[in-house]
Order: C-alpha cells, then sequence, then structure tokens
C-alpha cells in the first residue's frame, strides 16, 4: 500500500511539473520579464520573390538592431528567427509550428504569401501565438473568419487594387479597352475581378480585349506581348510582383509594348529600382501602402530620411515596400507591448494580454500612423502616382502622386469585399484627394 502511495504521489509530482512545463509561458509572464523576446519571421529567402523577401529581412535586421541598441521593449531585447517561405505552404506550416512548440517564440511575423497566411491564421488560434500578418494581402483572412490572435499591420488587396484604379478612373480616364496579364494564383484572379468590378460600377461600357494568366514564375511571355501589340489594349492591368513582374516589364519593353498601352501596375514601386529604365514615364505605380521613399508628406520626414539612409548604406539599395510593411510590424510590436505593460501597470503580459492590445492599436509607421481594427485589419493609407524621369535616380521615380486614405478605400468591417465595391457611386470620384508632385 505504501509503494502505491508513492508510486501515486510520484505520478502527480510529474504531472505538476509537466503543467507547469505547459504553463511555462504563463508562469513566465507572472513572475517578470522574460530574458528576451523571441520573434519568428516568415519571409521568402528564395525563389523569384527574394526579390523582395530579402529586402524584408535585410530591413527587419536593421529595425531590430536599432531597437535593440535603444534597450528593447522595455528593457527586453529581441530575437528574430528568419525562416523561409520558399518550398511552400505545407514547409511554412511546419516551421510555424516548430517555432511556436520548440524555439518558444513569443510572436510570429507571417507572412508574404496569402496561401500561407491562410494557412496558419487557425494554427495561430489553435496555438494561442500572436501572429502578424506583415505582408500577405488576401481581404479573405477577417472577412471569412474571426480570430483573437492574428492582426494585420498592413492594407489588403481591395484597397491595393481600388486605389490605382480610382487614380486610372480620375486623372486618366480616357479609355475604353483593357487587357490583364496576371499571375494565375489567387491574388492574380481576385485582383482581376475587383479591377473589373471597379470599372463596371464606375465606368461601364469598357471593353476587356484580352484575358491572360501565366503560371506563377514564368519566364516568358513572348506570347501575351504577342497577344497585346495584337489586340491593342487602351489601359493593361498587372497585379504580378517579384520576379514575374520584373521579367514581364523587360520583355515588354523590349517589344515597345509600354509605349503603346497604360499600363496600372498595383505592386509596380519594388520593381521601379530593379528595372531601371525599362519602364518609361506615365505609367501608374501603386505602393501597397503609402510606401515611398521620396513620399510627399510623411508624419515624420527624419524618421523616413534616417530609415532610407540606413538601408542603403547597409544594402546599396533603396527600401521597397516590403521593407517598409516589415517596418509597421516592428513598430505594431513595440506599441503593442507597450500598452499591454501600461494597462498591467508594468507587469510583463501573458499571451492572451499581448494579443488583446493588439486591438484597436495605432502605431505610427515610416510614412503614416496605421491602425488595427477591431476585427484584426489594419487600416493604412495608400499611395499611387505615375512614372517620370529623374536625372538624379537610374530609375523612375514616381510624381502626381495621391495619398488614399485607409477610410476610404478599405472594406467596412463585416462587409464582403466583392460585395461592397459592387455599391461604389461614382461620387467617390469626387473625393479622390489631388496629386502632388514628387520629393525627388
Amino acid at each position: 500500500m505504501r509503494s502505491d502511495i508513492l508510486t501515486r504521489r510520484a505520478a502527480l509530482a510529474a504531472l505538476g511539473v509537466g503543467a507547469l512545463a505547459l504553463s511555462g509561458r504563463r508562469v513566465q509572464a507572472q513572475a517578470g520579464k522574460p530574458d528576451e523576446i523571441k520573434v519568428g519571421i516568415a519571409t521568402y529567402l528564395s525563389g523569384p520573390a527574394s526579390v523582395f523577401g530579402v529586402p524584408a529581412r535585410q530591413a527587419a535586421e536593421l529595425l531590430i538592431e536599432e531597437l535593440n541598441a535603444a534597450g528593447g521593449i522595455a528593457g527586453v531585447k529581441l530575437r528574430p528567427i528568419f525562416f523561409d517561405e520558399g518550398p511552400g505552404v505545407d514547409h511554412f506550416v511546419a516551421e510555424y509550428r516548430r517555432l511556436v512548440q520548440s524555439e518558444k517564440v513569443d510572436l510570429m511575423f507571417a507572412a508574404i504569401s496569402s496561401a500561407d497566411c491562410l494557412a496558419c491564421a487557425p494554427i495561430a488560434e489553435e496555438m494561442k501565438r500572436p501572429t502578424l500578418l506583415w505582408d500577405c494581402s488576401t481581404q479573405r483572412i477577417f472577412e471569412e473568419a474571426h480570430y483573437d490572435y492574428v492582426f494585420r499591420t498592413i492594407g489588403n488587396s481591395t484597397p491595393e487594387v481600388l486605389a490605382p484604379v480610382l487614380y486610372l478612373l480620375k486623372y486618366k480616364p480616357n479609355f475604353s479597352t483593357v487587357a490583364v496579364v496576371n499571375q494565375d494564383y489567387v491574388w492574380g484572379r481576385d485582383s482581376w475581378t475587383m479591377f473589373k468590378t471597379i470599372v463596371e460600377r464606375l465606368k461601364p461600357g469598357v471593353r476587356v480585349v484580352a484575358e491572360m494568366f501565366p503560371r506563377f514564375g514564368a519566364t516568358d511571355y513572348s506570347s501575351e506581348v504577342t497577344r497585346l501589340l495584337a489586340t491593342k489594349p487602351d489601359v493593361v492591368f498587372n497585379a504580378s510582383w517579384g520576379g514575374d513582374l520584373d521579367t514581364f516589364i523587360r520583355q515588354a519593353a523590349d517589344r515597345k509594348l509600354l509605349e503603346r498601352s497604360l499600363f496600372v501596375l498595383p505592386l509596380g514601386e519594388s520593381s521601379l529600382e530593379r528595372v531601371g529604365k525599362s519602364l518609361p514615364p506615365g505609367h501608374i505605380i501603386g505602393a501597397r501602402g503609402d510606401h515611398w521613399f521620396l513620399h510627399p508628406s510623411p508624419e515624420d520626414a527624419k524618421r523616413l530620411a534616417a530609415f532610407t539612409e540606413n538601408f542603403r548604406k547597409r544594402t546599396g539599395v533603396y527600401p521597397i515596400y516590403p521593407c517598409f510593411h516589415m517596418a509597421q510590424a516592428v513598430f505594431a510590436m513595440k506599441a503593442a507591448y507597450e500598452k499591454a505593460l501600461v494597462t498591467k501597470g508594468g507587469v510583463w503580459p501573458t499571451d492572451a494580454e499581448l494579443a488583446a492590445a493588439f486591438k484597436g492599436l495605432q502605431f505610427p509607421s515610416l510614412t503614416s500612423p496605421v491602425k488595427i481594427r477591431e476585427d484584426g485589419q489594419g487600416l493604412a493609407n495608400m499611395l499611387v502616382g505615375t512614372t517620370v524621369a529623374d536625372p538624379k535616380y537610374s530609375f523612375p521615380i514616381l510624381a502626381d502622386m495621391v495619398v488614399f486614405p485607409g477610410e476610404m478605400v478599405t472594406t467596412p468591417v463585416g462587409k464582403s469585399s466583392f460585395e461592397w465595391l459592387k455599391t461604389l457611386e461614382p461620387d467617390i470620384l469626387s473625393r479622390v484627394p489631388q496629386p502632388v508632385t514628387s520629393r525627388g
């Protein structure tokens, strides 16, 4: 009997130790500050998308080094742990779980791919790990589900498409035919549906002369360029990104296509420096936010200039929108920790308390403040401009820029983007801000 009692006590003790291990993050939060804040960061480090996945990593390293040099967050320094999205969704999910379970990361920044974001959102909720969607833009995340641990620190695909189309309709409305060349996956299809919906609503009668969806990662666009030269659309919509967009622009330029049609490139800002003079003046460029190192009216011009200078010294190139997106995630993380610490009177927050701090959070960015709505979606302004040549730069810069307020171009809480866009009224064009020139 005594042996049984001892065995039972040992088993209960083991269970107690196990329970403490499982709840170790909670116990640590109650006991005081952790030794460090571990941040898991997903980005493309390989493949065509690495042309902006790598700059995003470089921005994160720069910003976290600067934050740590200033004492970290409430005296706690940060340790980023990067992992590659390049191998695909299955790899991404496995790495996400590994970092949470084995590395015990405090929060996650994920991801560039919309497919990865859709995959990780329910896992974040299951594992109760605060997760910031730092770059993916699919509108489906918060329109199709509710999350308590998932937040987006940028805008989504709806304003990224709506703002450039409103710019087109307001300032370059003399067109009657359009065509599309988009990557053949969800973003390519969804963005084209949005484009058509907006144009049909606000400028009925425009004719679609070609719809082309080359495979993701294509390297030869000769057939698409040939068809566009034959159909002669007034406007070509291309929402591609990364190496795909760079390749398309260069091949289109070689055959003078860019001199015959007006191109609308919602994600074109990140390609400007890479494609250089291949992209001539006069085309409409979106920045996936109000991200531009020559922003005409940043909230803190010194902060933007310092980041631009430091990033260029570090990498040899100018920062592009993924760098700005990464900065927003870092700034949001810092602001949320500080908010949670104030709420708790200086006691280190639990995961749930940190997650709660993101709801309704307003935080600075490199250009203008961002607010996270009650549904988890970030409200961010959108900058759109027209390419222009400038002798100071070896690539086109933006002029005639319009900064669209986030509230104006973002689907309201509880609405479906596809349905909301069908309700747009023509008077929205009267509310499009006046363009301003570049600071270049």
